[in-house]
């Protein structure tokens, strides 16, 4: 097996170009489970099948706990995708990173505009050894790339559709 490593840092050269350029994909199918909900008893599989999770509404919300939710999933893409841009950033800035972390939480709220629901989150990152105001400037630059943290702050193009035939998947 081939040893894990951070990827290039060649990742943060600026690309140039008209539209946005992919450069990966992410693909996950969720069934509705035991309940047929997919919040509360749904089965997340990726199409790769390195991720195969049992979701299961969390006892705050009357469920029985016991599996994960789309908050929690949520906040770890998130705060992995921060720890990872700001270790790129720390890397070609030549700053040792010595056990930093990040917590992000995800809630789930009442949306007092229409009365049904919104998502909040929060990300705190832990630099331990390293000057505040070098660890302040290193995190509001993470802050600029980190597009996590873009989305939260500016929204993400997205589309829902009817699916027309086969998925994907199969």
């Amino acid at each position: 097996m081939t040893p894990l490593q951070p990827p290039p840092q060649s990742l943060l050269d600026k690309y140039h170009g008209e539209d946005a350029k992919p450069i990966y994909t992410g693909r996950v199918r969720v069934t509705g489970g035991e309940a047929a909900h997919g919040r509360a008893s749904g089965i997340v599989k990726s199409d790769d099948g390195a991720l195969d999770v049992a979701m299961r509404l969390p006892l705050e919300l009357g469920g029985p706990g016991g599996g994960t939710n789309p908050e929690q999933l949520l906040a770890a893409g998130y705060a992995a995708c921060f720890h990872g841009a700001l270790s790129l950033l720390a890397a070609r800035a030549g700053i040792a990173l010595v056990d930093a972390s990040v917590e992000a939480t995800v809630t789930a709220a009442r949306d007092p505009v229409d009365g049904l629901f919104l998502l909040t989150a929060e990300a705190r990152i832990s630099l331990p050894g390293l000057d505040r105001a070098l660890a302040a400037e290193l995190v509001r630059n993470t802050e600029r790339i980190c597009p996590y943290t873009k989305m939260f702050r500016q929204g993400i193009k997205h589309v829902i559709a009817l699916a027309s035939g086969e998925s994907s998947f199969d």
